[in-house]
């Protein structure tokens, strides 16, 4: 295979899963920032039909383009009853919210009452005490360049675990607990390990340093000011509130999980939304709407997500760049137990797409990609490149996005129930 048609694995960790997103890069390297093309509706619509055709129950999303929009969705909300998939739906967007934290932390930052090299130990000496306190610092919590472990791979060593979260109510103090007693994965700032426990931290120095909430300062900052009235955080409460479908678990036949506490995710990974507001949302962020100009540099500037593969893509603070054969786009990826979402922009906000999909899991022990995974990232890639884009660029830039689901707890054995 010539070089250039090399696979590049660009990981992209969210919640509950380690998604790996493959890009086959263009011969000559992508400009950043897609440019804008018609949106051809058609193809959308078809690519989008393919993906509940491919095994998954429904999927819903949302397309921008300059001014312009498409909203759709395809197959059905629930398995129990007849319901068509509705693009207005509430979906939960698990790591997505680390994105709302982020820049709840930097706006913090922009008013002079937190910086980026403090200490964390300065807010937080109780949680993280001593040498660790001093030396980590709120960048490398938001770029996950801590070294601190992710305490869902303590929290998840067995499909039995999922049970036991679904009706636990966890404070953040103990999930940080969880990650602080595990083996440190690098030296502070040395390189890029994905952990949870680093958002839960974010949220802490959010009430810490505003005496408020994190759910109440995301609510006044990001959710109130743009009118995204589809997005929250649900707390405690195990239900989504307004339109919604199911939230299915699949990796040895299909349960239904639609009703999950997720206090687990917290800070991490809590967030429920609708796709029209992720598109809203990343789009005043991208345009420095809610961010300074120096700050948002800041946000953008990025560490190697793959250190042997600095070429596949790099995490920000709390957003991450992905190379596709129409340029690079921005944004992050969240994966809960049923529901798996992508929200992904270009950075000068000619092209958008958010997309979810209601079933989680569903590759345990199958080949890889599977028939949805090619499906749903086919529908991604339309999205994001016009296929008048597409054949300008290369004929053989033909993008392959193989994804890889499994259970949190990296290489721990997985007991089945």
């Amino acid at each position: 295979m010539p070089r250039t048609l090399r696979t590049l694995k660009v990981v992209a960790i969210s919640v509950t899963l380690v998604a790996t997103i493959a890009v086959v890069p263009v011969a000559a390297t992508a400009q950043p920032g897609a440019s804008a093309g018609k949106l051809d509706r058609v193809e959308l619509r078809a690519a989008l039909a393919a993906v509940p055709e491919a095994g998954v129950p429904g999927v819903l999303a949302a397309v921008r383009d300059g001014r312009r929009d498409w909203r759709d969705a395809a197959g059905q909300a629930f398995l129990t009853r007849p319901r068509p998939m509705q693009p207005q739906m509430r979906h939960r967007i698990g790591s997505i919210t680390k994105t709302f934290v982020a820049t709840t932390v930097l706006q913090l930052v922009d008013e002079g009452r937190l910086g980026l090299d403090d200490p964390i130990g300065q807010r937080l000496p109780e949680i993280v005490p001593g040498e660790l306190g001093d030396q980590v610092t709120v960048r490398m919590l938001l770029n996950h360049t801590s070294g601190i472990g992710n305490y869902t791979n303590a929290m998840i060593d067995s499909y039995a675990a999922i049970n036991r979260m679904q009706v636990t109510t966890y404070a953040p103090a103990d999930l940080v607990a969880m990650g602080l007693a595990l083996p440190p994965t690098n030296a502070p700032g040395a390189e890029f390990s994905y952990s949870n426990t680093n958002y839960i931290l974010a949220g802490l120095l959010v009430e810490a340093v505003t005496g408020n909430s994190t759910a109440a300062e995301v609510q006044r900052r990001i959710l109130r000011p743009l009118k995204l009235t589809g997005t929250s955080f649900p707390g405690t409460d195990p239900t989504i509130r307004g339109p919604h479908g199911g939230a299915y678990f699949a990796p040895f036949g299909v349960r239904d999980l639609s009703e999950f506490n997720m206090s687990w995710g917290g800070a991490a990974g809590e967030m429920i939304s609708t796709t029209a507001d992720l598109n809203t949302f990343f789009r005043a962020l991208l345009r420095g709407d809610l961010l300074r100009p120096a700050t948002l540099d800041q946000m953008l500037t990025r560490v190697p997500m793959v250190p042997e593969l600095p070429e596949a893509g790099g995490y920000g603070l709390g957003i991450y760049a992905l190379p596709t054969p129409c340029g690079e786009f921005w944004g992050h990826d969240g994966a809960v137990i049923g529901h798996l979402t992508y929200s992904l922009h270009s950075r000068n906000g000619a092209r958008q797409v958010s997309s979810g999909i209601n079933l989680s899991h569903y590759q345990i022990g199958l080949p890889d990609p599977h028939p949805i995974d090619i499906a749903w990232q086919t529908f991604l890639l339309t999205a994001m490149c016009p296929a008048s884009e597409m054949n300008s660029r290369s004929s053989e830039a033909t993008p392959q996005l193989p994804s890889v689901t499994r259970m949190p707890g990296n290489d721990a054995v997985v007991a089945v129930p």
